[in-house]
């Protein structure tokens, strides 16, 4: 998957100035991809001139203008060529892994708050994915928006995004109660 991709997806049913990108990234599809703000907009300068996107000045009243970027009919064809190609299996590039991979060379209390530290960010994370995700249902229950809703990709992705926080969280805590037991 390329960053372009995920830009394309999150410009599918709406227009979104490059600063609504950039908080969309941070807050909710960074648990799949991340990306600088620095590369967002690099890259939609290049969706733009490949003409998978269109971009547009809007005019504003009191602050700065900003620039605005929508899905182009040759951006819809690459997403849905994109979404037709086989997958690629996922794999894990996380330096705590090697941490605790290489905890015997490790200093124990270190990697036990490294541990505890992620565990932490993992919960904060996944609760926030949650209350975006009620934030999209809005009054519906989970079962009548995935049944009623226009676009459940966001919602679908979310969750993902929040059962792996969860799921890493429940690791970390497990791992570093495991090197607490060995110190004694």
């Amino acid at each position: 998957m390329a960053l372009r991709h995920a830009l394309l997806a999150a410009l599918l049913d709406r227009e979104l100035s490059g600063y609504q990108l950039s908080k969309l990234f941070d807050l909710g599809a960074s648990s799949f991809w991340h990306a600088s703000s620095q590369q967002l907009y690099a890259e939609l300068g290049k969706l733009e001139a490949d003409g998978l996107l269109t971009g547009h000045e809007v005019v504003q009243q009191g602050r700065p203008n900003k620039r605005v970027f929508a899905l182009t009919d040759a951006g819809r064809d690459e997403l849905s060529r994109f979404t037709s190609a086989p997958t690629k299996p996922t794999s894990i590039r996380d330096d705590l892994m090697v941490k605790a991979y290489a905890e015997q060379a490790a200093d124990a209390e270190t990697l036990i708050k490294q541990l505890t530290d992620r565990a932490a960010q993992s919960r904060a994370k996944a609760e926030f994915l949650g209350s975006q995700m009620a934030k999209l249902r809005g009054d519906k229950s989970e079962a009548d928006y995935l049944a009623s809703a226009d676009n459940v990709g966001p919602y679908l992705a979310g969750t993902r995004g929040k059962m792996y926080h969860e799921d890493q969280a429940e690791w970390c805590e497990w791992a570093a109660g495991i090197l607490r037991s060995r110190q004694r």
